[in-house]
């Protein structure tokens, strides 16, 4: 038997889980739960680092009577820290939905051509990406950027406090839109044009680097337990543990982002994938993940939120038996990215409504009716990558794979099976932290590969099958939808 512990951390919330590897199966255990959301100050959106970082530390405390085979922590990407030559901070980490982003594709653009940055880096075009936020602080003349000695993630930066050593896992680092994964190494020529230091860049280490024993102050732990950096980008984790047989898959990892993609050997860096915006981020064992980024989740929970506020507190089954009731194949919208209606936080709801009336559609009535079209529209950008997904890879997907919190959601998968015609197998909800765990167990020598962890994960955990019900209603609608994003570009 062998023991683990996951700290994942997201964007709207962060958790300790235990997982427990015993006769084939994975048993998964939540063992502290904590919040996660941005700070607004002065005009600036932050993340609360040491709340996350208390957050950690109260997981740890909930596990510290347990005997651990190793600690393993995962968290969002593009998102960092800039510390001095002391190690300390310089700056509180900026919250990637922040508006000084606004206009940095484009201002970059304006110093490197795009196609050169697609070719060097293989990653998708979008404005929270870290290459455009150390950007903006190159145009603001930050003082932070001006001093710094090292540059961390945030996963990295949370590993570093867990164990002193400052380097970059793998698949945080594909993730900043400047790390060449054909060199193997940073394109520090590519930083150096847009006046973006290189030497605060430090040693980039592979899934499963075993960073040293546990340094943070936790009784029975500290100085015993290995701190394993796993993939340390949340999707990377969720992606090592898709349920998956064979390699004609797609997976979506859908939580407050919904990612969409496939597991590749080698990065698709090609004038195909430029054009459809797909990303190569670094995956488990060398692969790489050609995926696309759009807005997931992340609309239901800004309408929740706003809801709230208006003292209409809902949990999310019950908003989606709103959605449920609603009438199908209604207004839509895009949710790409970068969309400047959607992206940053606000009232949701009304945002939606005048985003239908200013595309000439009729605007939603109801809490259900503005659900309804957040899932549809979800389910048809599913389905228009799927179709760029099977030309870029020049063969056909037989199943989609969704996973995380989303694959609670039986009528956004349903919804999905039927827009893009596949049958979707939903789950593990808790793919991230057992993807976390897998990876852990591989680098202690528990699990010889990914394809045996993979088969523990089938095993495991209870999987949801839903068979597609395709209509030419579905047809209609995705027109539609192809059109207004057609209009939107």
């Amino acid at each position: 038997m062998a023991r683990f512990l996951a700290l994942d951390l997201g964007a709207e919330s962060g958790r300790a889980a235990l997982g427990t590897l015993h006769g084939g199966l994975l048993a998964m255990k939540a063992l502290h739960r904590f919040p996660n959301g941005p700070v607004p100050v002065l005009g600036t959106l932050y993340w609360d680092i040491l709340h996350l970082w208390n957050g950690v530390l109260d997981g740890l405390h909930a596990a510290c009577d347990l005997e651990l085979d190793g600690i393993g922590l995962d968290t969002w990407a593009v998102d960092f820290a800039l510390l001095d030559e002391s190690g300390k901070l310089l700056d509180n980490p900026v919250h990637q939905r922040d508006p000084r982003n606004a206009g940095m594709i484009e201002a970059v653009c304006a110093v490197v051509p795009k196609a050169e940055i697609y070719n060097r880096t293989g990653i998708q075009f979008m404005q929270i990406n870290t290459l455009y936020q150390l950007y903006a602080m190159v145009r603001a003349n930050a003082p932070a950027l001006r001093h710094a000695a090292t540059f961390l993630t945030i996963a990295d930066l949370l590993n570093y406090w867990l164990t002193g050593r400052k380097v970059v896992e793998f698949s945080s680092a594909t993730a900043t839109q400047f790390y060449d994964p054909i060199a193997g190494d940073w394109a520090r020529d590519l930083l150096e044009r847009l006046g973006i230091p290189t030497a605060m860049l430090p040693e980039v280490v592979p899934p499963g680097t075993i960073l040293g024993p546990l340094k943070a102050p936790v009784p029975n732990l500290e100085g015993v337990t290995p701190v394993i950096a796993p993939v340390t980008h949340d999707t990377g984790s969720a992606v090592a543990a898709v349920p998956a047989e064979g390699d004609r898959f797609a997976y979506i990892s859908l939580g407050t982002w919904a990612l969409m993609g496939a597991e590749v050997q080698q990065p698709h860096i090609t004038p195909a994938g430029m054009a459809y915006n797909f990303t190569n981020e670094g995956g488990a064992a060398g692969t790489y993940r050609l995926l696309k980024n759009s807005l997931g989740l992340w609309l239901v929970q800004e309408c929740r939120r706003t809801w709230a506020t208006l003292g209409e507190a809902h949990d999310y089954d019950a908003l989606t038996e709103m959605a449920a009731d609603a009438p199908a194949f209604g207004p839509l919208l895009d949710p790409d990215p970068d969309s400047p209606h959607f992206l940053t936080p606000g009232d949701m709801p009304a945002r939606i409504v005048a985003y239908c009336a200013q595309t000439g559609q009729p605007a939603p009535q109801t809490r259900g009716q503005i659900l309804r079209c957040i899932l549809e529209s979800l389910a048809l950008k599913f389905r228009q990558t799927l179709a760029q997904l099977e030309h870029v890879l020049g063969h056909e997907i037989e199943v989609i794979h969704i996973v995380g919190g989303g694959a609670r959601n039986a009528l956004l998968c349903q919804l999905t099976a039927d827009a893009c015609n596949r049958p979707v197998v939903a789950g593990p909800a808790e793919a991230t932290s057992a993807g976390n765990i897998m990876v852990q167990a591989i680098a202690t020598g528990h699990l010889a590969s990914v394809a045996e962890g993979r088969a523990m994960v089938r095993r495991s955990f209870d999987l949801t099958r839903y068979e597609p019900n395709p209509s030419a209603a579905w047809d209609a609608a995705y027109a539609r939808f192809l059109d207004l994003v057609s209009a939107s570009a």
